[in-house]
Parts: structure tokens; sequence; C-alpha cells
């Protein structure tokens, strides 16, 4: 299954090591502006450069790479632009690495990028180290692949979460609500290698602190359900 992932221009601590973790030899990768130097750097050439330049490495060989450029007075940042572009592409998994960590104001602005409605029908996940951040909208029913004993914690975004039901954690969720603002889902355990998180109304972010070297198996987006929303 081929998948989409963008390289943004927040800090990678270990390149190496994330790109042992969540890259596949078939993968479509995009640059968001800067995230260039990460994909250069493993020796690698995105398929598209989206971005307006300004955060590119100096003297970055960027011939045969395709630009989507625009300019750096916008209301957008590069990341939300190349999410957009990737919304119209026919794959369903995004993977986006270097949007975790570094300024907090960008990391936010990250996270709530997974709520562009542009994105819906997809799965994104935000990957840094071995955190892995995914939103889960009402009607949505996400499987997580994970070594048994891996934390997962579920945050409502923007007000209640209701109808939640899980299967395959330590404290389970029987359609029950999760208030913005509490902290009662934060750090859940897995308990078997499948976990199943379902939502009926609302949005929900998922952290998954994953153990295992390769989170993302082909299976993971065919198994996923939509179930329709009330």
């Amino acid at each position: 299954m081929q998948r989409l992932v963008i390289f943004a221009n927040g800090p990678i601590a270990d390149l190496q090591d994330e790109a042992r973790r969540y890259l596949h030899p078939n993968d479509r990768l995009i640059a968001a502006d800067g995230g260039l130097r990460y994909v250069l750097a493993l020796g690698l050439r995105p398929e598209r450069l989206i971005g307006d330049g300004d955060s590119l490495p100096p003297g970055a060989d960027l011939q045969g790479i395709p630009w989507l450029r625009y300019p750096p007075e916008k209301d957008e940042t590069d990341l939300e632009l190349a999410l957009q572009w990737a919304a119209a592409q026919p794959e369903r998994l995004i993977l986006v690495l270097g949007a975790l960590g570094g300024r907090p104001d960008h990391e936010l602005a990250n996270l709530l990028l997974l709520a562009l409605p542009v994105l819906q029908g997809k799965r994104v996940w935000l990957l840094g180290g071995a955190w892995g951040v995914t939103l889960i909208r009402g009607g949505e029913r996400l499987t997580v692949h994970a070594a048994p004993g891996t934390m997962l914690s579920l945050i409502p975004l923007g007000g209640p979460a209701e109808g939640i039901t899980t299967a395959g954690l330590k404290y389970p969720l029987r359609d029950e609500p999760l208030q913005f603002g509490p902290a009662r889902g934060v750090s859940n355990v897995i308990l078997q290698p499948q976990a199943h998180v379902t939502l009926r109304k609302g949005t929900l972010w998922c952290f998954v602190a994953w153990k295992d070297a390769h989170p993302f198996l082909p299976e993971e987006v065919e198994d996923e359900t939509f179930i329709p929303a009330d």
C-alpha cells in the first residue's frame, strides 16, 4: 500500500532512526519547504516541494523537483499547504515527520492541522521519535497496531467527545464521553497487538508512544472503519 510522507521543517532528533522506523521503500515523499533538508540528507528526492522557500537549506539542489511555490506573506503555514495538497491525492494514509517538538506554538498549530476539514476520510499521523498523534472524528473507528504495554492517550479537541468505545486498552471506555479540559483519557495502556477506538461525536486526539520499530502495518487503513455519524 502506497503512503504519502511529508517532511516538515521542525526538529528531527535522529533522522536515520526515524527513517528506519517510519519509511517504506515505495512511499511518496513530499517536502514542506525546509523539510527538504531531511529528504536530501537521506539521499532521496521528493516528488514535490511545497512552500515559500524561506527555510530551504542554502545551496540545495532543486533541479528536477517540482516546486509548488507560495509567497512568504500568506495565511497558511507550509505544512498546512502540503496537507491541503496531500488531501487531494488518492492515498488515505499520510505520515508527517518533523512536525512535533521545537517551538510550542508551531507544535500546537501542527496538532490542530489534523482537524482540517479537507483531511476528513484520510488517516494522518504526526510522528516524532517514538510518538505518533492522529485525530479521530465523530463516526470513525481507529485501529492502532502496537506492542502490548504501549501508552495511548485520548484527548478531546474543541469540546466534549461523546460515545467513545475502546477495546484492547487497560482502562476501557464503553460508549462514554471525555470532556474538554480534564485529563481522564491520558496514559492508558494497550494490552493487545491491536487496540480499537470508536467515536460517535466530536473530535479526539490519539497519542501513541510506540515501542516497536514498525508501527504501521499494511492492513491498518484497510481495516479501519468509517461508521455513519449521528
